[in-house]
């Protein structure tokens, strides 16, 4: 029973639930708000809040697939969004089609 606690109390806990979107070639090589030029081929994302430099690992509610992604970029500006992706990522959801999943995200490390 307490090694169960321990663990339990240990598992990542989720910090959102909700929609996520993706951005893509539109914004090649832009600015993102960590200053490094944006790169649809790379696992990142944007967030309102949380650091610049966090790993995320990002759920899709539905399938179960998942993508960790480093922040490097703030938003989504779109109501009702909680993530925007980069293309790869998204791609790794299988969500390109749609354009946007119901997500849960995960904090799997820090920014440093």
């Amino acid at each position: 029973m307490l090694l169960l606690l321990l663990l339990l109390a240990c598992a990542p806990k989720p910090v959102e639930v909700g929609t996520a979107s993706w951005y893509g070639a539109d914004f090649r090589g832009k600015p993102t708000a960590s200053g490094e030029p944006f790169r649809p081929s790379h696992r990142t994302a944007a967030h309102r809040t949380l650091p610049l430099g966090t790993v995320v690992k990002v759920t899709r509610v539905d399938t179960g697939r998942s993508v960790r992604v480093r922040i490097n970029d703030r938003g989504p500006y779109a109501k009702g969004r909680i993530i925007d992706l980069s293309r790869r990522a998204a791609r790794r959801l299988r969500m390109l089609d749609e354009g946007t999943a119901r997500v849960e995200l995960r904090v799997v490390r820090e920014a440093r």
